[in-house]
């Protein structure tokens, strides 16, 4: 629920104002939050009569001055483009920089970025080793950033669900299928979370508590059979056979192929433990418990 989000966060303060570029799944979410937190929110899309649309941003566009005028922190959850390079510092690189108001600045990025780990454990320590290449483009447009000396932090994260993007959907769908690849895992975040946290950072940035690279992932990886077999409980719904995955890859998009190539834990202790964001669905089974809490409102 939203209001449990924001129930939990400090207020904006003042006069703050909030530029999204990229209004998608997660971008839409830290919008609606950041409106109850009493900041002003602009939020992009890529054509103007699409939901949420505030401003349109995209390749073709200039933006105006007066998007970011008095903006006091913007957040960019654009990918990179496919030479590397990112579209947000491609188009308003000088506006930023020249900016007298901005306090904060943040870039969605992935874990993506620590590669194939076999399964170990991965914090912010643990250096970059991207080897898919929209991975590689992302670390590469987290150097960007970085380099710009902007008051940036980069928040690295999973894989994203929430209502609407869940097990719930291809499960009553009949387009799920039953994966079974040993000792593979995936890190989750909750969308609630990745909204809680951007605010939960921002708050703590502003008393100068500020690490440049965040992990924002809930407290337990695991393998997409327990996923999906819970949330068949759930809904008390049956599943299909279950494929080992040397059968399933031969079907598979590279896209997809892509993700169950690389196996690793993420970390969140410095979000969780050292800077204290407490995660609104800390698992798999709590987030999912909301997700069908909120199909079974749709439906």
């Amino acid at each position: 629920m939203i209001h449990d989000i924001v129930k939990r966060l400090a207020c904006m303060p003042p006069q703050s104002k909030l530029i999204i570029f990229g209004g998608g799944y997660s971008g839409q979410r830290i919008a609606s939050v950041g409106r109850l937190l009493g900041a002003k929110v602009l939020c992009s899309r890529r054509k103007k009569d699409s939901t949420g649309a505030d401003f349109v941003f995209n390749s073709d566009n200039e933006l105006s001055n007066e998007i970011l005028e008095g903006a006091t922190h913007v957040l960019s959850c654009i990918p990179p483009l496919m030479n590397g390079k990112d579209p947000v510092l491609n188009k308003v690189k000088s506006k930023l920089l020249n900016s007298k108001t901005i306090e904060w600045v943040g870039y969605l990025s992935t874990t993506g970025v620590y590669g194939n780990t076999k399964g170990a454990w991965v914090n912010e320590a643990t250096s970059p080793n991207p080897q898919q290449e929209r991975s590689v483009r992302r670390f590469s447009c987290e150097q960007e950033w970085l380099e710009t000396k902007l008051p940036i932090q980069i928040l690295r994260l999973p894989g994203i669900y929430g209502p609407g993007r869940s097990a719930f959907e291809s499960l009553l769908n009949g387009t799920l299928k039953m994966i079974d690849k040993p000792d593979q895992v995936f890190s989750r975040i909750h969308v609630d979370d990745i909204a809680g946290a951007v605010f939960f950072l921002i708050n703590l940035y502003s008393q100068g508590n500020n690490p440049s690279v965040v992990n924002i992932a809930d407290n337990l990886p695991t393998s997409n059979l327990e996923v999906n077999t819970f949330a068949a409980k759930l809904a008390k719904q049956s599943l299909p056979s279950t494929l080992p995955f040397e059968i399933a890859k031969k079907t598979m998009s590279p896209m997809a192929l892509s993700f169950w190539q690389e196996n690793r834990k993420i970390d969140n202790k410095l979000l969780c433990k050292k800077l204290g964001y407490s995660l609104l669905y800390p698992d798999f089974k709590s987030g999912l418990k909301n997700c069908y809490s909120k199909l079974k409102v749709n439906n």
